[in-house]
Order: structure tokens, then C-alpha cells, then sequence
């Protein structure tokens, strides 16, 4: 029977995956905010902020998950709150780029902790009847967090950027104390094997060297010895990654998973909308307040509404699946998320207008990912077996941010093209957003499970 102890355990995992979220769109905002405050104004080393957090996230996501398992669902959930809310404070004192990251990276290893603990929370707890709807909900927190981010990060942006840090705490303390009193103690599986640690810090190494060398290669010359360094210690430890999961008896990422054609479609789409999105995303955040010289304020409150058509967008989706193909309902959305960069193009001039220039891009890449997204995380997993679905759905997680880290690289790339941002720069960055969106949307077409296959349509 669902009652109040269901309802406020629902409540306290969804509100700590909507400030896990936050947190991601809200930095976004606060970028220029923090080059200037601590004298940083290379892109190529504040994209780190981000980057940083997003590697460490994509990495530790299966292990985390794993350990939660090993040792309980709840002591995996408040300890990974407490891990991000004492980094978010340690980033809010920080005052310098290096620990800034370093607590970004800290923040990150927190949110991999209490989001599938937090999920796995809900499916032990929840009545079997309300387990789908709640995980909706659930789900739909990280949807809302991305809508109300930029504004929210607006506000506190006109305090100092340090409170998009500090808020985390009172929130997050809160949250640990009725984590403690409301959700039943679970019992730890200690049958279940330690996960690949050491998959875990060789994939953070190979994602993390490959994206130095691209953001700095500008700075340093392509031929230059440390470029071909960072390159060559992610080849290294790429293959090592490698074929240390074939060898770890519980890997970061099963590589049988990829004998499924949806699963591996799904994961190369989704990381390519995603790196299409973020330097979408940055690129007009930075075009705002860089070219037309907006406040973060006005910047935050012109980027909410297009992540508010992602949810009605995949609902519009969903119902449109009885009649159109999902493979071709994705490719749709894909080429969506491509069309809003070309309007910019066409239409971002140096002069402002924000109605005519990026208002109707902007909102065609909101309806093109909510089209998108969900049908290739649902497709992922439509052919692997039941006991692979969380890991499969864990991987394209992981996949997502891979990609947002590869979308952030080449935003940083195009604009080093010139001293300081101009349209032109700006431009090359969203060619590359249109071309990898033509890239996902080849992907996407070959997500359609096989017939007699189990799971979507």
C-alpha cells in the first residue's frame, strides 16, 4: 500500500537528483562569472569545471552503483550526499582554478554515488504497483533541474558564484537527516564482488588525457610534445581500460553488451546528441554574455524555456511511437537538435535580438532532445537480458557524459580559432553541433530492436 513513508522517500531521492542536476546547468551559467573572479581567462582551462566533473561522473557511475549494492542502497545514498555537499562547499572556498576542479571532480564521485542508490532506493522500497510512476517522477527531477538551472543559476549569480556552491549545503544536510530518519535500512548484499576500481581510475585517466590534449593542443601546437603526450597515455591506458574488462570478473562495462546492435546504435547516438547539446548550450551562454554583453541574470532567464519543452516533447514522442518508427522518431529529434545551430547561423547577428536570433533555434533543440533522449535510453536495453538492463542503463549514462566532455572539447577548439570571441568562431562551433547531430541521427536509425526482440517497440 502506498502511503506517507513512500511518498517521502520518493521526495528525498528526487530531490537529491535535481541538485545533483542542477548543479551541472547552473556551472554553465556561472563560467564567465568564475574566470573573472579568480583571473582565469583561458576557456581551454575553465572548461575543466566542467569537464572534470562530467569524466569523473562517467567513470565512477557503474562502480558506484556496484558498491551501493555490496553495501546498502541507503549508506551508498548518504554518503554520497555528504561527499557532494562537503565538495560543494570546499568549491565555494576554493579561490583558485586547481581546487575548484579538484572539488568539481570530488562532487562528481558524490553524485555517481547517491544517483543509483538513490533509484535502487526507490525500486526496493516503492509497492511493485507504483514502482514505474515513481521512477518517472524520479527521472523527470533531472528534467526539471535542466528547465529551472540557468534561472536559478541567474539569481544566484548576482549574490557572488560562490552560492551556486553554497546552496548545496543546507540542502544536502537536510537531506542527510531525513534520509537517516525516513528510509528503512537495507540489507548490504555481501555476496556481491567488488567492482573494477582500477577500470574506474584507468577510464578516468584515458577520457581525461584525450580531452587535455584536444583543449590545449591550440595553446600548446598540435606537433607539440605534450599534445602527443596526453595523447598517447589515452591510447595507453584506453587499451589497458580495455583489456583489463575483459579480464575483471565485474567490469566497468561488459563488452557483450555491444553484441546487441540497439545497445551500441543507442550509446554512439546518445553521446553524440549530448556533445552536440553541450556545446550548444555553452556556446550561447558564452555568445550572450560575451558578444552581446548580457548579465548572467538575463542569460539564465533566456535559456529556460527550451529545456521546458524537453519533457511535453517526449511525451509527444512516446505517443507518436504508435504510429512512426522510434529509429525514425530519434534520427527526427537528432536532425532537430541539428537545425538549431543552422538557425543560428543564419540568424545570430552581433546586434541583439534574442526573439528573432536564438529564441527559435533554442527552442527547436529543447523539442529535438526530448524527442531524442528518451527512446535512446529505452532502446539501450531493449534487447539484453533483465539482470543487464541496470548496467546497459548505466553505460549510456555514462555514454552521455562522455559526450557532453567531447562536445565542451570542441566548443573550446573552434573558438581558440581567434584572440577573442567573434560570431565567426562561434559559427565553427555550431557547424561542428550541425555535424554531429548528422552523425547521431545515421546512429539513431539503427536502434530498432530485432522482431520478437524484448522490450520497445
Amino acid at each position: 500500500m502506498y502511503n506517507r513513508s513512500h511518498k517521502l522517500i520518493l521526495f528525498i531521492t528526487c530531490i537529491t537528483v535535481f541538485m545533483a542536476s542542477l548543479d551541472v546547468f547552473i556551472v554553465n551559467v556561472a563560467l564567465h562569472n568564475i574566470g573573472q573572479s579568480i583571473g582565469e581567462s583561458s576557456l581551454s582551462n575553465l572548461s575543466w569545471v566542467l569537464n572534470g566533473y562530467a569524466i569523473f561522473y562517467a567513470s565512477l557511475l557503474v562502480p558506484a552503483g556496484k558498491l551501493a549494492d555490496r553495501y546498502g542502497q541507503k549508506r551508498g545514498f548518504i554518503w554520497g550526499i555528504a561527499l557532494f555537499t562537503a565538495s560543494s562547499l570546499g568549491a565555494a572556498l576554493s579561490g583558485n582554478l586547481l581546487l575548484l576542479v579538484m572539488f568539481r571532480c570530488l562532487q562528481a564521485a558524490g553524485g555517481a554515488m547517491l544517483t543509483p542508490s538513490g533509484l535502487g532506493l526507490l525500486l526496493t522500497n516503492m509497492p511493485d504497483e507504483h514502482k514505474k510512476r515513481a521512477v518517472r517522477i524520479w527521472a523527470s527531477s533531472g528534467s526539471l533541474a535542466a528547465a529551472a538551472g540557468p534561472a536559478i543559476g541567474g539569481f544566484l549569480l548576482e549574490l557572488s558564484w560562490e552560492w551556486i556552491f553554497v546552496v548545496n549545503v543546507p540542502i544536502g544536510i537536510l537531506t542527510i537527516l531525513a534520509a537517516l530518519r525516513y528510509i528503512p535500512k537495507d540489507k548490504p548484499n555481501q555476496a556481491s564482488r567488488l567492482p573494477d576500481l582500477w577500470g574506474g581510475l584507468l577510464l578516468i585517466i584515458s577520457i581525461g588525457s584525450l580531452s587535455l590534449g584536444l583543449d590545449k593542443a591550440p595553446d600548446w601546437g598540435w606537433g607539440d610534445v605534450y599534445t602527443w603526450a596526453s595523447f598517447i597515455v589515452f591510447a595507453v591506458t584506453l587499451l589497458w581500460f580495455i583489456l583489463q574488462s575483459r579480464r575483471h570478473p565485474f567490469p566497468i562495462i561488459e563488452f557483450s553488451l555491444f553484441r546487441s546492435r540497439p545497445f551500441t546504435r543507442s550509446n554512439v547516438a546518445a553521446a553524440l546528441i549530448n556533445a552536440a547539446f553541450a556545446l550548444e548550450l555553452l556556446s550561447v551562454i558564452m555568445y550572450l554574455q560575451d558578444v552581446w554583453n548580457w548579465s548572467t541574470l538575463a542569460t539564465g532567464l533566456a535559456l529556460t524555456i527550451g529545456p521546458c519543452l524537453v519533457w511535453p516533447s517526449a511525451i509527444l514522442a512516446q505517443r507518436l511511437s504508435k504510429y512512426i518508427q522510434i529509429n525514425k522518431l530519434a534520427a527526427i529529434g537528432t536532425l532537430l537538435i541539428g537545425v538549431g545551430p543552422l538557425l543560428f547561423i543564419l540568424s545570430v547577428q552581433t546586434t541583439p535580438n534574442y526573439w528573432l536570433q536564438v529564441l527559435p533555434g533554442w527552442l527547436v533543440i529543447g523539442i529535438g532532445y526530448g524527442f531524442a533522449l528518451p527512446i535512446m535510453v529505452a532502446s539501450a536495453t531493449s534487447e539484453l537480458p533483465r539482470q543487464q538492463a541496470s548496467t546497459g542503463s548505466a553505460v549510456v549514462n555514462m555514454s552521455r557524459q562522455i559526450g557532453s566532455v567531447l562536445g565542451t572539447t570542441l566548443l573550446v577548439i573552434a573558438l581558440s580559432s581567434s584572440s577573442a570571441p567573434s560570431l565567426e568562431t562561434f559559427q565553427n562551433g555550431w557547424w561542428i553541433a550541425i555535424a554531429l547531430s548528422l552523425f547521431g541521427a545515421v546512429a539513431a536509425l539503427g536502434i530498432l530492436p530485432k522482431v520478437g526482440a524484448t522490450g520497445t517497440k
